[in-house]
């Protein structure tokens, strides 16, 4: 049976939303539209899901998560789980979906310590200003950026994201931290 997150399930129930890249091995179970940047169903995390659970997510909507064809506050909230760091800049996605979420951004970040991530440098708050500073792109999907749970509320606060709660390891698989973000 599959562990379902408190957390999420507090801030979401009862709300419409969209979730970037959700997966099925990995199903919050909330009322949202899968965003996804591939349709395909063959590609490398599509296979990862079914190996994982023996079925696929479908995609709702094709589109780049940090520039999503909503208009304003056009749902009520954002998921993204395990995904943010696979942005090269992180910030410009969290800015996105605080513009086109009325009520919450809910992120699920791999925690550095508890992922394959470990050995790798906490990215500091210096390169992720300089990304956004500079528009930084790249294609890949790699983890761009490494973080814990001090480093990602220390880039909360200096962007101005409104964190209301959050939970440190999160309550689904354990690998990360949830972060609910007002997007009021």
């Amino acid at each position: 049976m599959e562990r379902k997150s408190k957390f999420v399930h507090r801030y979401l129930d009862g709300l419409k939303g969209i979730e970037i890249g959700a997966g099925a091995h990995n199903d919050y179970g909330v009322d949202a539209l899968n965003v996804d940047r591939y349709s395909a169903m063959d590609t490398t995390y599509k296979e990862a899901e079914w190996d994982l659970c023996g079925r696929k997510r479908a995609v709702d909507l094709v589109a780049p998560g940090d520039a999503l064809p909503f208009k304003d506050d056009a749902v009520d909230f954002v998921l993204a789980s395990h995904v943010v760091e696979h942005f090269p800049d992180p910030i410009r996605a969290i800015k996105e979906w605080v513009r086109v979420a009325r009520r919450y951004v809910v992120l699920v970040v791999p925690h550095r310590d508890r992922t394959f991530d470990h050995d790798r440098d906490l990215t500091s708050l210096d390169e992720l200003a300089r990304r956004h500073d500079e528009n930084f792109d790249a294609d890949g999907d790699e983890h761009w950026t490494v973080w814990n749970l001090e480093t990602f509320l220390a880039m909360c606060d200096r962007y101005g994201f409104e964190v209301i709660d959050h939970l440190d390891p999160d309550d689904k698989v354990g690998n990360g931290f949830i972060i609910a973000i007002d997007a009021s």
